[in-house]
């Protein structure tokens, strides 16, 4: 919470309780479930209980409300990532810390359909926009990059890192459609075992 109250007073994010803050999560509920291109700028107002009118107040366009979405969604994940890793000692749980954050983005309650945008909506977006958009993505993914090079340095990467870190956020963005927060096995659990499969045949502990 301090890190989203902190990047809400450096005017990085919006407030998630003010009217443009609903209107950006009510855009990625309905971006998940409907598609971008079936999401109406009605609907996004319907969903608020505003007039059509009223979002061009926040925003320029509905694609206006994805790039939202979407960099505020990246800024907030890499300040997320960025304190977990300085939190973390040593290769091995530096790139736990990279996995444990990104599954928590990728199934956390408060954070699944932003993350589920990001992945299926990034064609919705002209090529100027995702040029933007890649500038906040390029920072995050840096963090996993040198997280993972670390790793490599210490001799616990079972294979290149550029191929690791595409396989596994192929491996965790794919986690909503089949892992269970109340099952039995934990979000730490599934941790732990996506970190031993990197390092497979390495000593991790």
């Amino acid at each position: 919470m301090g890190q989203l109250n902190a990047l809400i007073q450096q005017g990085q994010i919006t407030d998630p309780d003010s009217p443009r803050g609903r209107l950006l999560d009510q855009a990625a509920q309905l971006f998940r479930q409907k598609g971008y291109e079936r999401t109406t700028v009605r609907d996004i107002a319907g969903a608020v209980g505003i007039q059509s009118g009223s979002i061009f107040h926040h925003f320029s366009s509905k694609e206006d409300i994805l790039r939202s979405v979407m960099s505020e969604a990246l800024i907030y994940f890499t300040e997320i990532l960025r304190d977990a890793i300085s939190r973390a000692e040593g290769p091995r749980d530096k790139l736990l810390a990279c996995i444990r954050s990104e599954l928590q983005f990728t199934i956390g309650p408060d954070t699944t359909a932003i993350m589920s945008v990001l992945i299926s909506e990034w064609r919705s977006l002209s090529s100027e926009v995702q040029q933007d958009i890649l500038q906040y993505r390029d920072v995050y993914e840096q963090l996993w990059l040198d997280a993972l090079q670390d790793t490599e340095e210490a001799g616990l990467l079972a294979g290149d890192m550029f191929v690791t870190r595409r396989l596994i956020a192929g491996a965790i963005h794919w986690t909503p459609y089949w892992f269970q927060l109340d099952g039995e096995l934990s979000l730490e659990d599934l941790a732990m075992e996506t970190l031993q499969m990197i390092c497979c045949g390495k000593d991790i502990r």
